[in-house]
């Protein structure tokens, strides 16, 4: 026998199963350790399978194995060598163990006993060794006990881990995170920071601390990132909370990867690692001077110092200009880039310290003039008529026009001033041969609704907007005054001029004593300066919440207003004079249905704060009102806005899971189980199948028994406004009588649960920022449709509108035009409006031609054909150049302001028929500080507008794809400017000119390529 087989005999596999350990194989007389001579044969038949190769190769590791166990110190270095260059020079296929990790697995153990009885004075073999020996423990992977990190920090190594293969990386990797959680485990449980985890059965008694843990996690960071593991380098970070130290080791090569990686993460995280990934990253776009980049996740972390840091760090003044292009977009108050820090808690804003030609892109002064150049240049500056938007000769069986034509006028008002808004060349109001002749075609507070229209049309025109309205503020009759006044802030939303005439023109009717004039002026200050963080406005408008001698309605605006002028602030002082009215107040005067809108004043001033609400939540529930209920879901679902929190959605549909039936006299009511055991005698309590056909038509569904005594309701035989949808059935007058008194407790009782519909429309809100949470929603909604109560079951259309703005899904589309034909009328008239905002802004064909269907299938139902037509101008907003979407920036920023307008819009229909289908259809222009151009504009240093060629197509998520792969897909050819939809990104066609930005998107300026050439490009 050779030596160099002896190893096989003295030494067993060992077995991982402990009550096999003693079952140690006895050598037998013919020296093989096979018990009973099983083992021969299997042996026998593994070394007839195994190539002459690999016998080899095993009888060699077997040798050098056997070496480290002679008492010649000196053989131990070079059978080590020998070892490591045998593993890592090994190759194998990608399902199978490379051969010298499969061979040295018997000896595994073994060679760990060895180590332990070498003499410390062997230092360099006994690292060298441990080394090897975390290479084997990746065989070893179940046990549980992460020998490979155990080893590899034992080894003191200075050698790279990568240089043992990317697979031992990985492996290391990951034991790493796990005994991280671990330590951090047992910190928390003894209380004890300063030495590490050791719980496992290891030789020494090794413990680790964080520091050792993390600087080997550095070292592994290293070798993903030139590697193109980028998301393995930015996990492990995630996992050891360390993300921080990335800024150092990525460069010019890897950073965007990087970057790109961290932000797509951020939905996914929980505070405060989604906030420290925004700051890391955007820290390291600032390190490679990608100042767009970094100044936009600073807007969405919502840190004025750090925007201010990223506005004034670029040398360069154009790209400081492109900066304020950025900014006039997503609002940001001005007094974040004019200050040092902490001024934005200045009592006014500070004499501008910024240069001309910076403030002008600052104030968004000439976005008027950018946008008539791009209505010009895609052929649609033309006005439109509002038949050309009905198309009521495609409306097929169209036989009577519907009676109220003050109404359908009232329609027809808005219709033309979405359609038309921008251009300021309508001929209904603006070119109107004989100027004021259709507001008088209107009635009372119709009359206000299209005096402010005005404004719309000439929305952004500051220059010349002015003086088309201002003779209309002089006027004797007080609704035009009123919508005069509402035009004046319509007219500069989102525009910040030296001159501030909106504030000027409105500031002295905010203490108007008539209350149509005051609500004008105080919403038209709100729609002004939404974002804007003014004190000076806070000053103007908080003695009128605090003021008790005023009305809900003008207490409500008033919150409403400095909501949306200090949207995302977290505000102290207002939202404690909010809460101070709230406890207050009488009873009576919370019970108004204005108080839902002083909710939604204090939960927008903690837009997308998120744990900076948990005081004013707090404050909220030791309020006894119910109101107080609606305030708190309210402000919780702003507070998470857009941030995906799965948390937070499903508290929400807790909330939504609660059922309330009738309450009967000496009955309380009952909720969740109790009403489900109550189903059916209540069903047959008395009152029999009309009933039935009445909880029908609110939308109940019938869990109890199978039969079903529901009457079919179709939109022709529908019941007038106001009586919700019910079928008339003929019943006695007594049966009539009871109806009605319990028609009034189920009113008081949809009041009490009207919590429940912000907590659905607060779904939608808290998922629409996060694509896979947004579709998980959208199923979500599908069961509340399908299993909630009535309160429930209209807000869901809005949730689906708010989810989807200017972005018409097929699948959403279908799912509203379902419920526009629900019995129930509040669900239709929702749907209708849901259909609007889905659409707004898009010109789709599909979505015209499902109104123009319902325009003929509800045109004896007055409150959804009005609908229907305000649905209509919204798809044709600004002629297909305008949408709602409150995201930009490529989808990766949040517009406060914009989710503030479609939000407000959103509560008013969760009582429609008090607000805008009563006098206060106005509130639809809430819209307006959400409307912005969906253009790209190509402009030189010079501000001056450059034609380019770009491509536009449909944007392709390539996060974490390796390669350099396109982001679009289905592109088409253009010159600049082009219109850019929801879900489309751009690029340019050639190396002409680079852009300053590279998200091409609104205005972006452009720099010429010096080194460019024609003919190389062709």
């Amino acid at each position: 026998m050779s030596d160099g087989d002896r190893p096989t005999f003295d030494i067993a596999v060992p077995s991982t199963d402990p009550e096999k350990k003693e079952e140690k194989p006895q050598a037998n007389g013919n020296g093989t350790g096979d018990v009973k001579g099983k083992g021969k044969d299997d042996g026998k038949d593994e070394v007839n399978e195994m190539s002459e190769e690999d016998l080899q190769l095993k009888a060699e590791l077997e040798m050098l194995v056997q070496r480290l166990k002679e008492p010649d110190t000196n053989l131990y270095l070079p059978a080590l060598e020998s070892l490591r260059t045998l593993i890592r020079t090994s190759t194998s296929s990608m399902t199978s163990v490379p051969k010298p990790l499969k061979f040295l697995r018997p000896f595994y153990e073994e060679m760990g006993q060895i180590r332990e009885r070498w003499d410390v004075s062997l230092k360099e073999q006994r690292s060298l060794l441990a080394s090897i020996l975390s290479v084997l423990a990746m065989t070893y992977s179940d046990t549980g006990k992460r020998e490979t990190l155990f080893y590899r920090l034992l080894s003191e190594s200075t050698e790279a881990p990568g240089l043992w293969g990317h697979e031992y990386v990985r492996h290391l990797a990951n034991e790493l995170g796990e005994e991280y959680n671990a330590h951090y485990a047992a910190e928390l449980a003894n209380g004890d920071g300063e030495d590490g985890l050791d719980g496992l059965d290891r030789p020494e008694g090794l413990k680790y601390t964080t520091e050792q843990l993390r600087a080997l996690a550095l070292e592994l960071v290293g070798f993903f990132l030139k590697h193109n593991a980028e998301a393995d380098a930015v996990d492990i970070l995630l996992e050891l909370e360390n993300i921080e130290a990335i800024v150092e080791l990525v460069d010019d090569k890897t950073f965007e990867r990087v970057c790109r990686y961290m932000v797509s993460c951020v939905p996914l995280l929980v505070p405060p690692d989604d906030s420290a990934f925004l700051e890391t990253a955007s820290a390291i776009y600032a390190k490679y001077d990608r100042y767009p980049e970094a100044i936009a996740l600073a807007v969405r972390l919502n840190n004025p110092s750090l925007v201010r840091k990223y506005f004034e760090a670029p040398k360069n003044p154009v790209m400081k200009k492109q900066l304020a292009y950025f900014l006039a977009r997503a609002q940001i108050p001005l007094h974040w880039v004019h200050t040092a820090e902490g001024a934005e808690t200045e009592e006014e804003d500070p004499a501008p310290t910024q240069p001309d030609d910076v403030l002008e892109p600052l104030g968004n002064v000439k976005l008027s003039t950018h946008f008539k150049n791009f209505g010009k240049a895609v052929g649609v500056e033309e006005p439109r008529a509002v038949e050309d938007i009905y198309k009521s000769h495609l409306e097929p069986n169209r036989t009577s026009q519907p009676a109220d034509s003050a109404r359908q006028n009232l329609a027809s008002t808005f219709v033309n001033a979405f359609v038309n808004a921008g251009f300021g060349n309508d001929k209904l109001m603006v070119n109107a041969p004989e100027g004021q002749s259709w507001i008088y075609k209107n009635k009372d507070h119709g009359m206000m609704s299209a005096t402010a229209s005005i404004g719309l049309s000439l929305l952004w025109d500051t220059e010349s907007g002015i003086d088309h309205i201002d003779k209309y503020s002089y006027s004797a009759e007080e609704h035009i005054k009123a919508g005069a006044f509402l035009a004046t802030g319509i007219l500069q939303a989102g525009i910040r001029t030296e001159t501030d005439v909106a504030y000027a023109l409105l500031e002295e009717h905010v203490d108007s004593k008539s209350v149509s004039l005051k609500v004008s002026a105080i919403n038209g200050i709100g729609i002004a300066y939404a974002g804007s963080c003014r004190r000076d406005i806070a000053e103007k408008l908080l003695p009128h919440i605090a003021d008790e001698t005023n009305t809900m309605e003008v207490a409500s605006m008033a919150a409403l207003a400095l909501g949306f002028v200090f949207v995302g602030s977290g505000d102290g002082e207002i939202a404690s004079a909010i809460l101070q009215t709230m406890m207050e107040r009488e009873e009576a005067q919370l019970t108004s249905e204005w108080t839902v809108f002083t909710c939604l004043g204090l939960g927008l001033l903690f837009l997308a704060t998120q744990e900076d609400s948990e005081p004013t939540v707090a404050t909220l529930k030791v309020i006894e009102h119910p109101i107080a209920t609606i305030a708190e879901t309210i402000v919780d679902v702003c507070a998470y806005a857009g941030t995906g929190n799965v948390l937070k959605v499903q508290q929400m549909l807790h909330l939504c899971a609660e059922h309330v039936e009738k309450k009967k006299e000496g009955e309380e009511t009952k909720t969740d189980g109790e009403a489900a055991a109550a189903a059916a005698p209540i069903a047959t309590d008395g009152e029999g199948p009309a009933a039935a056909a009445v909880a029908d038509a609110e939308g109940d569904v019938n869990m109890g028994s199978g039969e079903t005594t529901a009457q079919p309701i179709t939109a022709t035989s529908a019941a007038p406004a106001g009586t919700e949808g019910q079928a008339e059935t003929a019943k006695p007058a007594t049966e009539a009588d009871g109806e009605n008194k319990d028609k009034e407790e189920d009113d008081k009782t949809v009041d009490s649960l009207k919590y429940q519909a912000f907590a659905t429309v607060g779904i939608a809100l808290i998922a629409m920022g996060e694509d896979v949470g947004a579709e998980m929603a959208l199923r979500q909604f599908q069961h509340l449709m399908t299993y909630g109560d009535p309160v429930i079951r209209k807000s869901v259309p809005l949730a689906l509108g708010l989810i989807s703005a200017s972005n018409p899904q097929l699948s959403i589309l279908d799912t509203l035009s379902k419920y526009s034909h629900d019995s129930d009328l509040d669900v239709a008239i929702n749907a209708i409006l849901a259909m609007g905002l889905v659409g707004a802004g898009t010109n789709n064909a599909r979505l015209a031609q499902m109104l123009r269907g319902l325009a003929t299938y509800y045109a004896k139902e007055p409150d959804c054909f009005f609908m229907v037509r305000i649905a209509q101008g919204l798809v044709h907003m600004g002629k297909g150049t305008i949408g709602i979407n409150p995201y930009f920036n490529d989808g990766q920023v949040m517009s406060r302001t914009a989710v503030a307008g479609i939000l407000a819009t959103i509560v008013s229909f969760t009582d429609a028929r008090k607000f805008v289908l009563d006098k206060h259809h106005w509130m639809l222009y809430w819209l307006t500080t959400a409307m912005y151009p969906q253009f790209l504009i190509t402009l030189d240093e010079e501000l001056e507008e450059k034609p380019v060629t770009v491509r536009v197509g449909q944007a392709v998520n390539t996060i974490g794809l390796a390669g350099t792969r396109h982001g679009i897909s289905g592109f088409q050819t253009h010159q600049s400017p082009v219109r850019i939809a929801t879900g489309e990104r751009a690029e340019l066609g050639t190396n002409e000119f680079f852009p300053y930005q590279t998200v091409l998107e609104g205005l972006v300026i452009l720099k010429k390529n010096e080194q460019y050439d024609a003919e190389d490009q062709n």
